[in-house]
């Protein structure tokens, strides 16, 4: 397999990893004008989605846009409420000495940099002495009267935008229509950057034309004299059904061929880098002849997020959310390092020096909650104490030498220990079925009594075990028990 560029040049490979984003068939909307391409200034990829339908792939439609930036200095920021980062910074590491190396210090520390070690000497926090804040403001009952006496010039509802749009982010236009009641929308004044003037008006996603955008944003409270630096726009990109998937997001009708990303229906940043991630991965492992690494619905939310693509399908945004996590009282932030690290390490992507501190972090934790359960204090045991009121610092007798994050998991441990049970007992029960795998042989055109819509729903999607045929809409618990009968069925007469 392999890419061929516009330029007729080929690189080839044994396996592919495609992640388009929104430049399939990318189409821009700004009012009427249109314009081929999938990001302001770059253009679309227009004759990949031909290729994709060649091979055997379904294709379909969706939209998405982004709001207008703003610069800096027009906005009065006296009129907004602040939204400081958080204290402390919470780092998307465990190992966040990882993150800072050699080349982002400074051996002359430049002004602002702190020398109390609060932030990695070097980095943009150390700089700037913690994170650029963000601002709330709020639209206007202004806002929405120049939104209705311009409606007929958004693409969205002259028809000239086809695709589906994000059910969750939906543009100023959508909401202004669907929220007629509310008086005023938030909206949330980001900095995109330490380099940049630009201003991100998240919540003010439009495609009216240019000339209303600059009218529009001077609406909202504190941007009265705001200037545009780059207009809002909708664009519209092609996608492949992800139920043409299988779990490591290799395609079914092209073996090797990996999507990942808005291509797979998905919307939003970490949907898009965690596909990314897994397709990279299985892309890799497959060149090396090894299995693929498929994620639990109980062990990470990528893999709820893939089970629901591949299982259950989109035709609209897919965004990620815990409540479609029915086990997310064990899929926490506070643990991600306990629940992935083997994982991680056992397929090379974390260092033997990261991983032995999670093994040394989860034998302090065990040796704590065994201590707290044996020891006492006149009539209750520490562990009694602890599950009561009282948190670890206020035990009568603890272990000082405890870091924060250990104290924090044990704590979390006793406390809502029922409830994490509960939901690990029940995630147990159901591994059974996570774990049996449908045959490739089997046929369930040939399988008696099953119904229509559960033969048609089984031959499109082809699950891989009998615990992602269950959470197929239209498969029901008969279904599933019929088909294990078949496949015990077919195992012997395979045996004789």
């Amino acid at each position: 397999v392999g890419i061929e560029t516009n330029l007729g040049v080929q690189y080839l490979g044994t396996t592919v990893v495609i992640t388009t984003g929104t430049f399939l068939r990318g189409l821009m909307h700004i009012g009427p004008a249109q314009q081929s391409g999938g990001r302001a200034g770059e253009t679309a990829a227009l004759s990949l989605s031909d290729s994709l339908k060649e091979v055997g792939l379904e294709l379909g439609r969706l939209k998405t846009g982004t709001p207008p930036r703003l610069l800096r200095r027009s906005i009065d920021f006296a009129r907004t409420q602040i939204q400081p980062g958080d204290e402390p910074v919470p780092y998307f590491s465990y190992w966040k000495d990882d993150m800072f190396h050699v080349e982002h210090s400074d051996p002359t520390p430049a002004e602002g940099n702190r020398p109390d070690g609060k932030y990695p000497p070097g980095s943009i926090l150390s700089r700037l002495n913690g994170q650029m804040a963000c601002h709330i403001t709020y639209t206007t009952k202004a806002t929405a009267e120049m939104v209705r006496a311009n409606l007929h010039k958004s693409p969205m509802y002259s028809g000239a935008i086809e695709g589906i749009g994000p059910r969750y982010c939906p543009s100023i236009e959508d909401k202004i229509v669907k929220f007629a009641e509310k008086d005023r929308h938030q909206i949330f004044l980001e900095p995109e950057g330490i380099a940049t003037d630009e201003i991100y008006v998240n919540g003010f996603s439009t495609c009216l034309p240019f000339e209303v955008q600059v009218d529009l944003v001077k609406t909202i409270v504190g941007c009265e004299n705001a200037e545009i630096m780059r207009p809002a726009y909708a664009v519209e990109y092609d996608f492949a059904f992800p139920t043409q998937l299988d779990s490591s997001l290799e395609t079914k009708v092209c073996r090797n061929l990996f999507l990942g990303g808005q291509i797979n229906g998905t919307s939003g940043y970490e949907e898009a880098g965690a596909q990314g991630l897994m397709a990279g991965i299985n892309a890799a492992r497959r060149v090396q002849g090894l299995e693929p690494v498929v994620l639990r619905r109980d062990q990470a939310y990528i893999g709820v997020l893939i089970d629901d693509l591949i299982t259950k399908g989109t035709t609209e945004p897919y965004r990620m959310f815990t409540s479609r996590a029915e086990y997310r009282l064990m899929l926490r932030q506070d643990n991600a390092d306990l629940r992935l690290s083997e994982t991680g390490h056992r397929i090379g992507l974390l260092p033997i020096r990261n991983y032995q501190k999670v093994i040394e972090k989860r034998q302090a934790i065990g040796r704590e909650l065994e201590r707290l359960e044996r020891t006492r204090d006149g009539t209750l045991s520490l562990a009694q104490m602890l599950r009561r009121l009282l948190r670890y610092n206020d035990l009568p007798i603890k272990n000082a030498s405890l870091s924060e994050d250990v104290i924090q998991q044990i704590e979390i441990l006793f406390k809502y220990a029922g409830y994490i049970n509960r939901q690990e007992a029940e995630a147990e029960k159901l591994r059974g079925m996570e774990e049996k795998r449908i045959p490739d042989w089997i046929d369930y055109n040939s399988i008696p009594s099953l119904r229509t819509e559960a033969r048609q729903k089984l031959n499109t999607i082809r699950p891989m075990t009998l615990g992602q045929a269950s959470r197929i809409s239209g498969v029901t618990p008969a279904d599933v028990s019929l088909v294990m009968v078949w496949m015990k069925r077919g195992a012997k007469e395979e045996l004789a």
